[in-house]
């Protein structure tokens, strides 16, 4: 009997979509919840505030980004199609 999709015991082409979005999901929320950390020690002023927050929130879709892509690749590899 072959393994998902008839690869055989090949665990790479295996990559189930809740698996994929809850590390996703948790990887943007360790983010934000060390930016709330850094605001509410720091107490910055207004504008610092926003500034905080806006590279955090740039920084959490960074990581996504990048959980998403190491994750898809590792189960998938690279792909030859690439430019």
């Amino acid at each position: 009997m072959t393994g998902a999709g008839g690869r055989g015991d090949d665990p790479r082409g295996d990559l189930p979509l809740g698996k994929l979005a809850l590390a996703v999901v948790g990887s943007a929320t360790v983010v934000l919840a060390l930016v709330t950390v850094l605001m509410i020690v720091l107490q910055p002023s207004p504008v610092v505030g926003l500034i905080i927050v806006l590279v955090g929130i740039a920084c959490a879709i960074a990581v996504m980004g990048l959980v998403s892509t190491r994750m898809t690749r590792r189960a998938y590899g690279r792909g030859d199609d690439r430019s």
